[in-house]
């Protein structure tokens, strides 16, 4: 299943459904096939995508750490961070609560 994200204020975000699932999460809304996200709610979504960058990105370097001072070999993590996938979604956001049109997803 694909999450296709739109927006009469930008083009359209299309994620897979691990990742699209992991973004709604973070924005407080249950996964579901379809959904709306309204400009009074976009300043909240982007600070909560933006925490989740920090948290992921803290708790990275603290498990780098620990290996390190343990003198283990550095964890594995996924090749494509929080931050990457999130990046497409902030400027969705920021472009939308600016032109104050919503976005839907699965219409």
């Amino acid at each position: 299943m694909l999450y296709k994200f739109k927006s009469k204020a930008t083009g359209d975000l299309i994620m897979l459904e691990p990742n699209g699932r992991q973004v709604l999460e973070i924005l407080g809304k249950t996964p579901q096939p379809k959904g709306i996200l309204l400009p009074a709610d976009m300043p909240a979504a982007i600070a909560a995508l933006e925490a989740a960058v920090v948290q992921e990105e803290a708790e990275r370097r603290a498990a780098t750490d620990k290996a390190h001072a343990e003198g283990a070999s550095a964890p594995v993590f996924e090749a494509v961070s929080l931050r990457q996938r999130a990046a497409p979604m902030i400027d969705m956001l920021r472009r939308c609560a600016k032109a104050e049109a919503e976005i839907v997803w699965g219409v």
